[in-house]
């Protein structure tokens, strides 16, 4: 049987690629890491954005920093990149960064910069979930484990 292959922020895995340049890695991504199971993608880093950078967060449909800088091409950009490794590599289940404006899903930070949190997606999220890809962050992945990540 084959195995599933999931898409997973790279920083989950342990890569100090969030924009403070600190990694996030969690145990149960780790497992999947470990049976050959992960693509790693950070779609910032893709996007040509580099590591620290300054955070960002989603206003309307923008991606900007606290100062206003808009970075929205470069969000789509590695987005696109990001989905394009993902689909080369058979993805069909993806593991993604909670809040991030590139990853998260169901919730992001709202572009006022203050913590507040909103209903939506971030553009590398909205990309998997419109191309069909199971997308869960890994606040999910403890309570819906249940996935056959065996399938």
């Amino acid at each position: 049987m084959e195995k599933t292959m999931y898409v997973v922020s790279a920083c989950l895995i342990g890569e100090a690629c969030r924009y403070n340049g600190e990694a996030s890695l969690h145990p149960l991504v780790k497992e999947l890491v470990d049976k050959g199971q992960v693509l790693a993608v950070c779609p910032e880093v893709l996007g040509g954005l580099s590591i620290p950078r300054p955070a960002c967060e989603i206003s309307g449909d923008r991606v900007i920093t606290h100062d206003g800088l808009d970075l929205t091409d470069a969000y789509k950009e590695g987005a696109k990149k990001a989905l394009d490794m993902a689909l080369d590599a058979g993805c069909s289940r993806a593991v993604v960064k909670s809040r991030s404006p590139s990853c998260g899903k169901g919730v992001v930070y709202d572009g006022s910069f203050s913590g507040r949190l909103i209903p939506g997606n971030g553009v590398f999220a909205e990309m998997l979930v419109e191309f069909g890809i199971e997308t869960i962050t890994e606040d999910d992945l403890e309570v819906i484990w249940g996935w056959d990540e065996d399938a």
